[in-house]
């Protein structure tokens, strides 16, 4: 920090006032305080006082930050959301912003089978020894096997390259980090809209990007012709990021046949698709289900690259658990991939967690674990299908205006996209105190179904009375 002295002093016998400065420097209009001494005679008090010869001297230290110039951030978007929520003291409030899985009491929830890996963890001993900066090798053989299928010929021939990482925002700023070493100027093109992070990932990396079209707010649908054209023009070799699953924000997700034209777009362009796989096994309640559009892609032969992260389908949100998979055309190229990825993840947090892989692997690669698991997940799934009906039925109960909700119904995953826009959904929050985004976005994770009457009066009102 940079100091500042000044010296005051007065005599009893002269009221007089002046001012001298040593050392005092201008600098765009203010003075430089880097050891500057100010001799004052008027109207401060002092911090300490020394009597000399009816002399009194005053030392006042100011103490100005370096970091003067840094600007305040805005609150996150979605965590800011959660913040907001806290300080509320309403008794009908209702937090869906963040996508974390709530019960039916509207309590987080710790998967029985992540307490039967932690007791496992506790009875061999597990030390908590530094991981390799691939991360944990149990950890990423499941992970892979669990995306493309145990029996995938990618993996039996070697061509995945697989690092742990920081979950998935940490899997695809390392992906991204890999983008902008390797393929310079390559444009990446995401979703409009995307998940809030993703901008934010790719722009820290110094990747250059831009938007495709993907939700149709007259259909609150698919704008899938537009998304077609806009990948179709997009410079031949660029990066497309696609959502595996449960489209974030929107639970709009393409149809089979779609998948086929994308990716057949995709491959004319000799573009490379980049997945980010949130929600595998959480959006249906099936693995397999949720891997299809990766699946689809690697099997004809294309390059991938894939993140990943287990904070939904393990709940495991604090542990900063996920993956960065890349799937090449020769086993010689993925371990050179291996091989940078490793590099640049170095000096980005050297190595990785380990409790987290390790539930992971122990939940994978044990059957009994694997088979509870799975049906945890299909319960999960089922609670929040479920609220989703729930939250038709209210809505469709109430609203006599003909306007069709049955968009609703037709999202998966954890977020229900309600096509409000901010001033109704700053009517949602203000008058009604139901936390959300500002894009309209809701948790139907967060939602029980004894709230989904209340929820249905609050879209209804913020739909139909605020432009």
């Amino acid at each position: 920090m940079a100091s500042s002295v000044l010296s005051v002093a007065s005599r009893s016998v002269s009221p007089s006032s002046s001012l001298s400065t040593r050392q005092t420097h201008k600098v765009k209009g203010k003075p430089n305080i880097g050891g500057n001494t100010l001799r004052l005679n008027k109207g401060l008090k002092s911090l300490s006082n020394s009597r000399s010869s009816g002399r009194i001297s005053m030392a006042v230290a100011v103490n100005v930050s370096r970091f003067e110039g840094i600007p305040m951030a805005p609150p996150d978007p979605i965590l800011g959301v959660s913040e907001a929520f806290k300080a509320d003291t309403s008794d009908v409030k209702l937090n869906l912003g963040v996508g974390a899985y709530r019960t039916e009491e509207l309590q987080p929830y710790v998967l029985n089978v992540v307490k039967k890996a932690e007791n496992l963890m506790l009875e061999r001993g597990d030390n908590k020894e530094y991981l390799p900066i691939e991360g944990l090798a149990a950890f990423n053989k499941a992970t892979a096997e669990l995306l493309l299928g145990a029996d995938n010929p990618a993996i039996k021939q070697q061509r995945v390259a697989t690092v742990q990482g920081l979950s998935g925002t940490g899997s695809l700023r390392l992906g991204a980090a890999l983008m902008e070493r390797y393929f310079p100027g390559a444009k990446v093109l995401i979703s409009a809209p995307t998940w809030g992070n993703h901008k934010n990932i790719f722009n820290d990396a110094r990747v250059p990007l831009s938007e495709y079209r993907y939700y149709d707010p007259k259909t609150v649908g698919l704008d899938f012709e537009g998304m077609i054209e806009d990948i179709k023009s997009a410079p031949e070799g660029s990066f497309v990021l696609l959502h595996g699953c449960a489209h974030n924000p929107t639970g709009i997700d393409p149809t089979p046949e779609q998948w086929e034209k994308i990716a057949d777009v995709i491959q004319e362009k000799n573009h490379i698709p980049f997945f980010d796989v949130a929600y595998q096994g959480f959006a249906s309640g099936s693995l397999d289900e949720d891997a299809a559009s990766v699946r689809l892609f690697v099997a004809r032969g294309m390059e991938v690259l894939v993140a990943q992260s287990y904070s939904k389908n393990l709940g495991l949100y604090a542990e900063r658990i996920g993956a960065i998979n890349v799937i090449s055309s020769s086993p010689e190229s993925a371990a050179r991939v291996k091989s940078q990825l490793k590099r640049l993840a170095r000096p980005m947090y050297s190595n990785p967690p380990v409790h987290g892989a390790r539930i992971v692997a122990d939940v994978v690669g044990n059957p009994g674990l694997f088979n509870e698991w799975k049906a945890e997940m299909e319960m999960m799934a089922g609670r929040i299908k479920n609220v989703r009906q729930q939250l038709y039925n209210s809505i469709t109960s109430k609203d006599k205006s003909g306007k069709d909700w049955s968009f609703i119904l037709k999202q998966i995953g954890m977020f229900s996209y309600t096509g409000l826009n901010k001033d109704q959904s700053d009517n949602m929050t203000n008058k009604w105190c139901v936390y959300m985004t500002k894009d309209g976005r809701i948790s139907l994770a967060g939602l029980s179904l004894a709230k989904c009457e209340y929820l249905a009066d609050a879209i209804i009102d913020s739909f139909h009375n605020v432009s």
